[in-house]
């Protein structure tokens, strides 16, 4: 018998795989600076977990619904003096949220929906299908998104030339 050894915790399994950790750091900024603290408004925290919804949700107003904000209100803190950082984390955790939001229309396509039907007479049908418009909004939204990125890089560039 041979002991195994335990796992390496500082070992990549493989070049693509990443942890939580490397999420977090690419998502990490310096939360804008407030003038006021105020109970409702954007505290570093909730600013920390409004990046974080948006990594999931990929939209700007369910994300900010997610912390009690509205959409408005997360715009003008994006323009804010010293929100730089908040505004590329919040560019980075856009596009990770479609992207995600992409791979579980994708699956939901492919793999199918569960769908339950009740009918007259207490009768139950259960059918699992795929569902040809989860994967149209996919494509729909991953070429929104690349037309958006695609556009805001000319952006920076034409910036960057002038």
């Amino acid at each position: 018998m041979t002991d195994a050894s335990p796992p390496n915790p500082n070992a990549n399994p493989s070049p693509d795989a990443g942890s939580d950790g490397d999420f977090e750091d690419l998502l990490a900024f310096t939360p804008v600076p407030m003038q006021r603290r105020r109970a409702d408004g954007w505290s570093a925290e909730r600013q920390r977990r409004f990046i974080t919804a948006l990594s999931v949700m990929g939209a700007v107003g369910p994300a900010a619904r997610a912390v009690g904000m509205g959409r408005a209100s997360a715009y003008r803190l994006r323009e804010r003096a010293g929100a730089a950082g908040f505004a590329e984390a919040w560019d980075i955790a856009i596009a990770c949220g479609a992207d995600l939001q992409f791979h579980t229309a994708l699956d939901q396509a492919i793999n199918g929906v569960t769908t339950v039907r009740v009918m007259r007479g207490g009768m139950v049908e259960v059918m699992n299908a795929p569902d040809r418009k989860f994967l149209n909004a996919a494509l729909l939204s991953k070429t929104r998104l690349s037309a958006a990125l695609s556009a805001q890089a000319q952006a920076v560039k034409a910036t960057r030339e002038t």
